[in-house]
């Protein structure tokens, strides 16, 4: 899983993945929405610019990722502070993590549509030709290409993704670093899949940063 973010003319970014890594990326980010939560909807009747003042919650939710995605803005020091902040923030906060990631799910359905698409449109004319299509990526592979909107918001979904797991897996910050314990997990680890996940997504976030930086 090496797929790496380059630039693309008009401010967004391109990386070419595979079908497995289409797969996972797509599960995780369903994951992180059914996670967060699915948005308020407004009552029958009701004036939908009413949800835009709605006032949320004002404590911190018990799941530990959950509270990762949403922590106190003041920290302990300002509880009072916290709660009133959290109370006009995170509804909002939380709709914006939640277009993140269904961004990125759009855009591997599109990307994934659109391949099944090419390949039998190549696969007939490769067969009226009576010749195998030569294919510019190796088979099974995806060159997805996001709009500079579809990268900021891969940006966060990618952040998102990783803080949630790195809570579950309880990283530290030199669980991080190569000689800390995320790369020395023996195969037969059951963490080793997620951890693995971990260290590609933080890889796929940090080229996507270097990409869309000026």
């Amino acid at each position: 899983m090496a797929g790496q973010f380059e630039a693309v003319p008009g401010g967004g970014a391109a990386v070419a993945l595979d079908e497995v890594e289409m797969s996972i990326l797509r599960s995780l980010a369903v994951q992180l929405l059914e996670l967060v939560g699915p948005g308020e909807e407004p009552v029958d009747g009701e004036d939908p610019l009413a949800s835009l003042f709605a006032e949320g919650p004002s404590k911190p939710p018990d799941d530990p990722a959950l509270a990762r995605l949403f922590p106190d803005a003041y920290g302990d020091e300002e509880p009072d502070f916290s709660s009133e902040f959290r109370r006009f923030t995170e509804n909002d906060l939380r709709a914006r993590k939640r277009e993140d990631a269904l961004a990125l799910v759009r855009t591997l359905d599109e990307a994934g549509a659109a391949a099944d698409a090419a390949g039998e449109a190549g696969a007939d004319s490769a067969h009226r030709k009576g010749r195998r299509k030569r294919a510019a990526l190796p088979e099974g592979t995806v060159r997805l290409t996001l709009s500079a909107d579809d990268s900021r918001h891969w940006l966060g979904a990618l952040n998102d993704l990783r803080l949630t797991i790195g809570t579950r897996l309880d990283v530290s910050d030199e669980d991080e670093t190569e000689n800390g314990g995320l790369y020395r997990l023996p195969d037969d680890d059951p963490r080793k899949p997620m951890v693995m996940a971990y260290l590609w997504l933080g890889a796929l976030q940090e080229t996507l940063v270097e990409t869309l930086m000026p």
